[in-house]
């Protein structure tokens, strides 16, 4: 869908990842920390998080082997880094009172281990409210079935359109609540790839209830 939209319809993922982070900011309601991995995923976090600081609402933010960001996500950390926030090598939740969990989306093929591992423990452990990006970090997307340790969300803002795995296996337990949220993706982008999505679900609010969706 990224390439779709870069190529054929001239919105860069750039865009894209700029309405996903205004998405999943404005789901956060008190100071809030920030987690990403080096993915999209993690440059959507990245981009809630730049949203966060200029409300007044960002408790910090870290990020996986931020030195391998690249692309996107690395555009979104530098724009962050030039307005003076520190992007942290390891999470710290003390001030907070809500975590956005950026570490893996969708793309996630095999179980979480090492380091980030031990971060989707450490949010599960933090007795914060959590937000999640896309899915819950260690969940597979189709699926919905979670190989190793996965994070257990609040709520879940998942982009575009919903993922089967929030509905199935594990995924309806550790999604939590779960709000689809656009974020500019033409409709005719969905329609070359063989999806018809109704030109109403998004025509009076940006974002609806997964409960709520009839594609």
């Amino acid at each position: 869908m990224d390439r779709l939209c870069a190529g054929r319809f001239r919105l860069p993922v750039e865009w894209l990842m700029e309405a996903a982070g205004w998405q999943v900011a404005r789901h956060c309601r008190g100071q809030t920390y920030v987690v990403c991995g080096r993915g999209n995923n993690g440059g959507d976090g990245l981009a809630a998080a730049r949203h966060l600081h200029r409300w007044g609402r960002l408790a910090g933010v870290a990020c996986l082997d931020a030195w391998a960001l690249s692309g996107p996500a690395r555009l979104e950390a530098d724009a962050l880094t030039a307005l003076g926030v520190t992007v942290a090598s390891e999470p710290d939740f003390t001030d907070s009172q809500v975590v956005v969990d950026a570490i893996f989306g969708t793309g996630l093929s095999r179980p979480a281990e090492g380091r980030a591992a031990g971060w989707i423990e450490a949010v599960n452990a933090s007795g914060r409210r959590v937000v999640a990006v896309d899915v819950p970090s260690g969940l597979d997307a189709d699926t919905g079935l979670a190989g190793g340790p996965a994070v257990r969300a609040t709520l879940t803002v998942t982009l575009g359109l919903p993922k089967p795995g929030l509905l199935a296996g594990e995924g309806a337990v550790l999604a939590g609540e779960v709000w689809v949220a656009d974020i500019g993706v033409p409709l005719e982008a969905y329609r070359e790839l063989g999806l018809e999505v109704p030109a109403h679900l998004f025509s009076i609010h940006d974002r609806v209830q997964l409960s709520a969706v009839r594609l």
